[in-house]
């Protein structure tokens, strides 16, 4: 056999048991990636925590993680308690809405310019019996059949989310725990694929990207939703807090914000609370722009001295092609790509600089 038969043979060898390890763990992608995001957004903390421990990194770890899952797991719990409390007769209501069809409210047909032709969509859509069921799908379906099925597929749902959300915080204490040493291993890897300078180059630019997103992303979604949520105790929306953590959810997608706000503003206006509905409605559309035009590409592009269509394309193709995870995936491509850019381009540069011919 001669050496390059052995390279090759080596090669296959090795490309066939990483796709036999990705087929085996395709299940578990979803819960790696988000522990990778959270450890590398949160690895300066950890940092800290541990040398306040003496370096007991197993401590350190178990703590920052237990923490974490704490931010995160009560807001959800006090979210799926109220949504429990609220789902049987959210779940008949919506039955008996598609069984029976929605009266057109009195408050559509008094709209200005636009009352008219929405109280027509109304009556033939959602006023017919079945008619919710056919807008919300793209094929011929008889609806719901009973508010108990809808309960149990929103259970079944929520299940395998909260079995990822477990799996993720497991992976993120052993992330934490043998970090340094699982960072050591890729840097070697790609150190001996791509050259140390250029994987040095380009490792660098990844944590600052997932750091300046989740900052960009996470903290003032969250920082809309506390502001937004003002405006819904302050003109009595019943629910506020509830309505509040919607928003601030909601609001870590770019544009999602008025999903929840202008649903809010909606529900208002159903119970007669037209001026309440007017500010919830620009009050939130005055946070939404500041914190979507100002300060969003602000952290994130001076950050990671992206340009502005960079951060948008990158967020929202993010989102478009691999769904919420996408929403960090998706900036750090974009870091990565503008990268390379900039090497190709000094690279032409490097060649095409005259040399003095040797005398």
């Amino acid at each position: 056999m001669t050496e390059t038969q052995r390279d090759l043979l080596s090669a296959g060898f090795s490309l066939t048991l990483i796709a036999l390890a990705a087929f085996v763990m395709q299940r578990f992608f979803l819960p790696l990636i988000w522990a990778g995001i959270l450890c590398v957004a949160t690895w300066p903390l950890y940092q800290r925590v541990r040398a306040r421990l003496n370096n007991h990194h197993i401590i350190a770890a178990a703590l920052l993680t237990l923490a974490l899952a704490a931010v995160f797991i009560v807001p959800v719990l006090l979210g799926v308690a109220q949504a429990a409390r609220q789902a049987p007769l959210l779940a008949n209501y919506v039955v008996s809405a598609n069984t029976d069809g929605l009266p057109v409210p009195d408050f559509v047909i008094h709209l200005p310019v636009i009352g008219e032709a929405v109280a027509d969509w109304w009556q033939a859509t959602l006023s017919q019996p079945h008619g919710l069921a056919h807008l919300l799908s793209d094929r011929d379906i008889n609806g719901f059949h009973s508010a108990g099925d809808m309960v149990k597929i929103a259970g079944i749902g929520l299940m395998h989310r909260l079995v990822d959300f477990g799996l993720a915080f497991l992976c993120l204490f052993f992330f934490y725990k043998d970090g340094e040493a699982l960072n050591r291993q890729i840097t070697a890897l790609g150190s001996r694929w791509f050259g140390e300078l250029r994987w040095a180059h380009y490792a660098e630019k990844i944590p600052t990207a997932i750091r300046a997103t989740v900052n960009g992303l996470v903290l003032v979604g969250l920082a809309e939703g506390v502001l937004i949520g003002v405006a819904y105790w302050l003109t009595g929306l019943p629910s506020p807090a509830l309505w509040a953590a919607a928003t601030g959810i909601l609001a870590i997608i770019p544009f999602g914000a008025p999903l929840a706000f202008l649903s809010a503003a909606g529900l208002l206006v159903v119970q007669g609370a037209l001026p309440a509905a007017v500010i919830v409605a620009v009050w939130g559309g005055v946070v939404l722009f500041v914190a979507d035009h100002f300060v969003r590409p602000g952290i994130i592009g001076n950050a990671t001295r992206l340009p502005f269509l960079a951060v948008l394309f990158g967020i929202l193709g993010g989102v478009e092609t691999l769904g919420l995870v996408g929403l960090f995936i998706g900036p750090v491509v974009m870091v990565l790509f503008v990268t390379l850019w900039h090497e190709v381009q000094t690279f032409r540069e490097d060649v095409g600089t005259p040399v003095a011919k040797p005398r």
